[in-house]
């Protein structure tokens, strides 16, 4: 009687089952990794829709508070209409220099210029964005930027000065480039 030898024909088949099994860990790696990458992708920009809102209410802020203290008389000096924004950069009016902005920023959200709120007998009383998204943010805001609450696009943002007589009230807005002049 001759000995049992087993086939090498079912070793040869097992290891053609493995480079499947192989084949096919690495195709759902691949695919996992792509569903992660997308999740990944998405609260990214997320996160950095968030800080170009907080960049938008940092920059508005800056123009906000700057064209409050042009219209505030300070030593004798009676204020005068602001008809361009550079103005802020240096005071024409004043024999010394006085500045209220550091610079003339762009808006973060279009990084375009900002639509300038335009009243006719005061001159330039605020900025506002120009993009038309929708906001992250609709609540929440700090009491001097209260009115923002519940806006539905980014242009309804309004950075403006407003005496204690105005309030609220909406002002025409007039599109023109950060720079220019009325």
């Amino acid at each position: 009687m001759t000995p049992y030898l087993p086939s090498l024909e079912p070793m040869k088949k097992n290891k053609l089952n493995r480079s499947g099994f192989t084949y096919l860990a690495a195709l759902m790696m691949v695919m996992v990794m792509g569903i992660m990458l997308g999740v990944v992708g998405q609260l990214w920009k997320t996160v950095m829709k968030r800080e170009q809102e907080a960049e938008l209410i940092f920059r508005g802020r800056q123009y906000k508070d700057a064209i409050t203290r042009w219209y505030k008389p300070t030593g004798g000096r009676q204020p005068t209409p602001l008809r361009k924004l550079d103005d802020l950069l240096s005071d024409p009016n004043s024999l010394t220099t006085v500045r209220y902005l550091r610079k003339l920023y762009t808006d973060p959200i279009t990084g375009k210029d900002w639509t300038i709120i335009n009243e006719p007998n005061k001159g330039i009383t605020g900025v506002a964005s120009t993009s038309e998204a929708k906001p992250l943010k609709t609540g929440g805001f700090p009491d001097d930027l209260a009115d923002l609450s519940g806006k539905t696009r980014y242009s309804d943002w309004l950075f403006r000065y407003t005496t204690a007589s105005q309030g609220t009230s909406v002002a025409p807005r007039q599109t023109m480039p950060t720079g220019s002049s009325q």
